[in-house]
């Protein structure tokens, strides 16, 4: 026997046993809600993208960043003392961009560079980002370098919109007739 999604969809199982007077009513509210999700969602995904990578970027410029020391670990390369600024100004316009979004694809690539050189960390001081050498074992260090991927997910959804960011959501079907 296959078991389908809305056999294991706890969602859906409820939905399916709830009685016909409130079933109809539940229905439009959740329409409703899920039009204002896709309606509001990336925008508000977006600016708020933007204002973490603005108060982040703020934090490295002022010389108050948790991370200091991180950043000047992984960009070994250069003088420590203009690092940590410099990337907090990149993502001090990384934040704008996002917010002001005129050249987003742009803004995508910027972020899409901040957060390998941040991922670098567990390849370039896996010490600091794993307990005892084991990966499984993350340090603070680990989990706010791992936390990236969630702001790596947020950019391809933001990026999903480049091309149809001023085209109308689809309206709610008309309500059939009772």
């Amino acid at each position: 026997m296959a078991i389908r999604d809305a056999d294991i969809d706890l969602e859906e199982r409820a939905r399916r046993n709830l009685p016909e007077p409130i079933k109809g009513p539940l229905d439009r509210i959740d329409r409703r809600l899920i039009r204002l999700f896709q309606e509001y969602g990336h925008t508000t995904l977006r600016i708020n993208l933007g204002v973490v990578y603005i108060w982040f970027g703020a934090l490295k410029t002022v010389d108050r960043s948790p991370v200091e020391d991180l950043v000047q670990d992984v960009i070994f390369i250069t003088d420590a003392s203009w690092v940590v600024p410099a990337v907090g100004v990149w993502e001090i316009v990384i934040g704008l961009g996002l917010i002001f979004p005129i050249t987003l694809r742009i803004v995508l690539l910027m972020l899409g560079a901040q957060l390998l050189g941040t991922m670098s960390a567990f390849v370039v001081v896996p010490g600091d980002c794993f307990q005892d050498g084991n990966p499984l074992l993350l340090t603070d260090t680990g989990e706010f370098v791992l936390k990236n991927l969630v702001l790596l997910t947020a950019a391809i959804v933001i990026g999903s919109t480049v091309r149809r960011r001023n085209t109308p959501i689809e309206k709610e079907p008309p309500r059939e007739p009772t």
